[in-house]
């Protein structure tokens, strides 16, 4: 008995020796290895205008057909830009970032976002993403509208169909706003933006009292000045933060994605409401802002969103392209 014993023993003790004596590398093969999530890390990133941060917060993106999406030129046109940036030519990726502003105790966001959206979607990410970049809804103090196309306003509303900016001044162009709360333009509006009229009405409900409707081209908050750039809707207008020489442009959508419509900005979208004036003040916009050199965001460019355009010739028309800001992880 003590024999078998023994014998037993001194196997184990070898067992145990030769897997001591196996490469760490063998032992972590052996095991079964973690699945790696399928996302990425928390969509936020920061950088100085003066005394004000600036903080563009992902919201997820959708993905549509890229045939029909611009209206005035061939797809294979449209394709061949795509290829240019690398892009594919059946499926086209549609971003959103919120760019939020924040100086002594004025916190503003420009627009609001998807809102809620199902577990599933793919897009509606902000409220996360505010969470990991440290942004309370409740500290906001000025939620200003571009326009209210639903990828902008529908975050202004919580689960319970309240308030997502509690304590919120909501600011609107006067243009839009006109357009918008009067059902008597639903006839003059292009048939897939009006649903835009009953859900104006339903996303700033709950703000009554605390909207104020702004003339475009005069100044909104100290420091924040709004230009006019009327054509993608009645009403659309950006937004130049501003703290003594230095300065930055919200664009909006002035553009959706920058590697298709600034190369060509005389080309039209789907989703612009006048697709001439949207063209003419693309240009004219995009010959300010690569004159000045001022640093954009834009909601619908790659994350982070941010960047400068400079003039460049594609397919033998003069148009620009986009040049990411450089990535810093100092702020």
């Amino acid at each position: 008995m003590l024999t078998t014993d023994r014998r037993m023993l001194f196997a184990g003790s070898a067992a145990l020796a030769t897997a001591l004596a196996l490469p760490a590398a063998a032992q972590q093969a052996a095991a079964p290895a973690a699945a790696q999530p399928a996302t990425q890390a928390p969509g936020f990133y920061r950088f100085k205008v003066g005394a004000w941060t600036i903080t563009t917060v992902h919201d997820g993106f959708f993905r549509r057909p890229v045939e029909n999406f611009v209206r005035n030129a061939p797809l294979d046109d449209v394709r061949a830009v795509l290829a240019d940036s690398f892009m594919p030519g059946d499926q086209l990726t549609i971003p959103f970032t919120i760019t939020f502003a924040q100086r002594g105790d004025t916190f503003v966001v420009f627009d609001a976002g998807n809102g809620v959206t199902a577990a599933t979607a793919t897009n509606g990410r902000m409220i996360a993403n505010m969470a990991a970049a440290g942004i309370d809804p409740a500290r906001i103090t000025h939620v200003i509208h571009s326009h209210f196309h639903g990828d902008h306003i529908n975050g202004l509303l919580n689960a319970e169909n309240g308030r997502a900016f509690p304590n919120a001044e909501v600011i609107v162009p006067a243009p839009e706003w006109a357009w918008w709360a009067d059902e008597g333009n639903t006839t003059r509006s292009p048939e897939g933006q009006r649903p835009t009229f009953a859900n104006a009405a339903r996303r700033f409900a709950p703000y009554q009292g605390r909207v104020r409707q702004i003339t475009p081209g005069g100044e909104v908050l100290p420091g924040i000045t709004s230009i006019a750039a009327y054509g993608h809707t009645p009403g659309h207008t950006i937004f130049r933060i501003a703290d003594g020489a230095e300065q930055m442009i919200f664009l909006a959508d002035t553009m959706n994605r920058p590697e298709i419509m600034a190369r060509r900005p005389e080309w039209q979208i789907v989703f612009d409401f006048d697709g001439d004036a949207a063209a003419t003040g693309r240009r004219r916009i995009l010959d300010m802002v690569a004159t000045d050199r001022v640093r954009v965001t834009g909601y619908h460019f790659p994350f982070p969103a941010n960047g400068y355009f400079a003039r460049h010739v594609s397919g033998g028309v003069q148009g620009f392209m986009f040049v990411p800001a450089d990535w810093s992880s100092a702020v």
